[in-house]
């Protein structure tokens, strides 16, 4: 085998073998392939596609690229399940699905990653608890999963690093849009984490990667089918991003906002993700025999605190100050509080999750470039959302800023982000689809 035969076999619409891409990826990760030849192949695959099958061998040779983590030695007979969302605005599912799911029994091992652009991340949003961290030694991640049942950890350079590589390139050659590269790229690092069941979050809207239900049932199909022929068991839900997700845009906002989900006191339309995603992942373990069942289980874990102690214990266990968990109040706040007030009665059509986000990057709760240090208290707090009816002056929202200056700029940012009318409007749905099949 050489890499211009399997470059012009992809070209010409051939179908590669898994052996063939066995070679390819590892002639990406030792360098053997230059980055010209690499991208070549990328630009063929971003115009002829790949099968299901192609798809998932390739996602298969990825997640065997570097370490791949293997959790049933120190929980025998388990099924490990993971979650995945594909990245939103104010989207901390995980800080409450991981401990619901943990309290009603279910181990959830998981890796994580920080924020990209507009969407923001799991390990940033932790890390505003004083001294967690998300850095853990393998040592330490077994340990904590089979006594806390709970372990949130930042993804390691060496987690399927043909991933890596593969999306540097994409970056930068106009081929990040290709449906197989998204879906190996998400899947191979779930199958190196060593799931053996996934609950896939897919957000579609002007906050999401995926803007059209069309394109986001299309990657929740692929990776689905991916799950099937690698032997996983896959659930994919399709979930609205046009506006942000609950009320709290933000690193410490959104930690509040998840403490208060585990209380069962979370915004409507977050709760109802939360435990609809966790109802999915004891659904998907064998956990319930239904949804409805797995649905009570949850209720439950909410309702005596079991959820709520199980988040508790998580932190501590890293390093986190568990008294910042109980009095949520004391993560840390911005000098400055602006409201947004709304510029003309009416009624609230749409809100641009997008720009909310960016709005928050600007404000300094999110990276314009990798080195950047992230300010834990700013972001933006909805005060109404979609379907709400305004009088002008009423508060859309409100700014948390470090300085006078970045919260001006916000408001004016954040005004012209909603789409005020005097018609009545709908409140948008939460949950647009459910795939448990490829086809």
């Amino acid at each position: 085998m050489n890499p211009v035969d399997i470059i012009t076999k992809k070209r010409d619409g051939g179908e590669l073998t898994r052996a063939e891409l066995d070679y390819f990826v590892r002639g990406v990760v030792d360098g053997a392939i230059p980055d010209y030849q690499i991208a070549a192949w990328l630009m063929a695959v971003y115009f002829r596609g790949m099968t299901d099958q192609e798809t998932t061998d390739l996602t298969l040779a990825m997640a065997a690229s570097g370490e791949q983590l293997d959790l049933h030695d120190v929980l025998p007979g388990a099924v490990i399940v993971d979650k995945h969302s594909s990245g939103g605005v104010g989207d901390k599912t995980t800080l409450a699905v991981g401990p619901i799911a943990a309290a009603c029994g279910l181990p959830v091992g998981k890796m994580s990653g920080r924020g990209l652009s507009f969407s923001g991340g799991t390990i940033d949003k932790l890390e505003s608890i004083r001294g967690w961290r998300g850095e853990l030694s393998e040592a330490h991640f077994r340990r904590q999963l089979q006594e806390i049942g709970l372990v949130i950890a930042a993804q390691t350079a060496n987690l399927a690093p043909a991933d890596k590589i593969l999306y540097a390139l994409r970056d930068v050659t106009g081929t990040v849009p290709s449906l197989p590269l998204i879906a190996a790229s998400i899947m191979s690092k779930k199958l190196a984490a060593g799931a053996d069941a996934i609950v896939l979050d897919v957000k579609c809207g002007r906050g999401a990667f995926m803007e059209t239900l069309d394109d986001a049932r299309a990657l929740a199909r692929q990776m689905v089918a991916i799950g099937r022929l690698a032997g996983r068991k896959v659930t994919a839900l399709i979930t609205q991003m046009e506006q942000p997700l609950g009320l709290a845009v933000g690193n410490a906002l959104e930690v509040q906002e998840a403490i208060a989900t585990l209380h069962g006191r979370g915004p409507a339309d977050f709760q109802e993700l939360v435990e609809t995603v966790a109802g999915e992942m004891l659904l998907i373990a064998g956990a319930a025999d239904d949804l409805t069942a797995a649905r009570t289980q949850v209720s439950e874990v909410i309702a005596d605190g079991r959820a709520f102690a199980r988040f508790r214990n998580f932190v501590a266990a890293q390093g986190g100050d568990p008294t910042l968990v109980e009095h949520p109040e004391r993560l840390p706040a911005a000098p400055i509080q602006r409201p947004v007030p709304a510029p003309r009665d009416g009624y609230i059509h749409a809100i641009d999750a997008r720009e909310v986000g960016l709005t928050v990057v600007d404000l300094g709760g999110g990276r314009h470039k990798k080195s950047d240090v992230i300010d834990p208290a700013v972001g933006v707090m909805l005060a109404r959302k979609v379907g709400a009816a305004v009088k002008a002056g009423d508060a859309l929202c409100t700014v948390h800023a470090a300085s006078e200056a970045a919260a001006t700029q916000a408001v004016a940012r954040l005004q012209a982000a909603y789409t005020i009318d005097p018609a009545p409007a709908d409140p948008l749905p939460i949950l647009l689809d459910r795939i448990v099949e490829a086809a």
